[in-house]
């Protein structure tokens, strides 16, 4: 006979999402949240059988690695940006659209805000004309196309066409592949297209100059609006399309003018303002943790040291604090004390930087 820890595992563990392809993002936009999952007492856990804990732990790891989103200041005046450049959404198809990029340091949650909003305004088209077109073709509002390394203009649109399932995106062909991708976006009509890691384009070199050309072309073609995110395109010269020391040359590349710039910066403790935002997400972060002896404040009281293992980054952020509930669960300790966190490693980058400053 089954244990509920094992049911719910049936229903709620981890999904495999590929959200590269429409299949794939189709399944992200309709998933749900979890069923809730209680937090075990050590009496209730003791009453347990071998199985039943270990399904039970199971079930804990799963909701600890995918914690409810929560909007931080930074995600809110990021959607801020985007609601401004998606307003141009609204124009006739003979009016060229803005595009807006996310633009910062790594694990700062770039890819999460491009598909949390992805995900929003596909939802919203849904609701309001329905999940096929009036050709009874199916409605794709958002296309989602996460780039490789030293992407090229042929790579692109075979990636964009993947996504769609198109038989020329996983073979070779003579085939005019941007007609293709027209006919793709305008067939699902496709509103809203996101190019996730954008700094794997080397803006420097003549394949990465044709790809910020096609991006433009694209542009043009197609009434959607594009999203991009990248580490670091400003200093990559994504904005004056790889032009530097020219005044000139820097003045008339298009995509500085077309474009609109959403910086995401890391969290502060250097204000008032900037710690009671820390505290507020490590507030969220704490409330969802299911161990069953950690005080109310189990995150807050550590505000300065999670600070301090992580710079304020949010990647890196849930990333200690899953390695910490694991710790928490394996020693039976079931609480993020300070000797927890001390076993509980983070990624190389927060290490590196965390010793650095003591």
């Amino acid at each position: 006979m089954t244990n509920p820890w094992a049911a719910w595992l049936r229903t709620n563990d981890r999904q495999s999402y590929v959200l590269a392809d429409k299949v794939g993002w189709d399944a992200f936009v309709n998933s749900g949240p979890r069923d809730p999952l209680p937090s075990l007492s050590r009496d209730e856990m003791g009453a347990l059988s071998d199985d039943a804990l270990e399904d039970y732990n199971a079930a804990r790891a799963v909701w600890h690695a995918n914690p409810a989103a929560v909007r931080t200041t930074q995600v809110a005046a990021a959607y801020s940006v985007i609601d401004q450049v998606m307003a141009g959404n609204h124009r006739d198809g003979d009016r060229l659209r803005g595009a807006v990029v996310i633009d910062s340091e790594p694990a700062l949650g770039k890819t999460t805000i491009a598909t949390r909003y992805g995900r929003d305004f596909h939802r919203r088209i849904y609701r309001r004309y329905g999940p096929t077109t009036d050709t009874g073709s199916q409605r794709l509002p958002v296309v989602y196309v996460p780039l490789r390394s030293a992407t090229t203009l042929k790579d692109l649109n075979k990636q964009i066409l993947k996504f769609y399932r198109h038989p020329a995106g996983s073979r070779d062909t003579k085939a005019d592949l941007v007609a293709l991708v027209v006919d793709a976006v305008t067939t699902g009509e496709t509103r809203l297209i996101i190019i996730d890691d954008l700094h794997f384009v080397d803006y420097s070199h003549r394949d990465g100059k044709a790809v910020a050309n096609h991006l433009k072309g694209l542009a043009n073609a197609l009434p959607v609006t594009f999203m991009y995110t990248g580490v670091g395109l400003l200093g990559r010269r994504f904005f004056t399309e790889g032009t530097q020391g020219n005044p000139k040359s820097v003045e008339v590349a298009q995509m500085g003018r077309r474009t609109t710039r959403c910086a995401v910066a890391p969290f502060t403790l250097s204000t008032d303002a900037g710690f009671r935002a820390w505290v507020d997400l490590l507030a969220a972060l704490q409330s969802q943790l299911l161990l069953a002896d950690a005080p109310p404040d189990v995150l807050t009281r550590h505000a300065r040291e999670l600070f301090r293992r992580t710079q304020g980054r949010i990647g890196s952020l849930t990333g200690l604090l899953e390695h910490a509930c694991h710790v928490a669960v394996a020693t039976g300790i079931e609480d993020i004390t300070a000797d927890v966190l001390s076993m509980s490693v983070a990624d190389n980058a927060s290490e590196t930087s965390a010793a650095a400053v003591g």
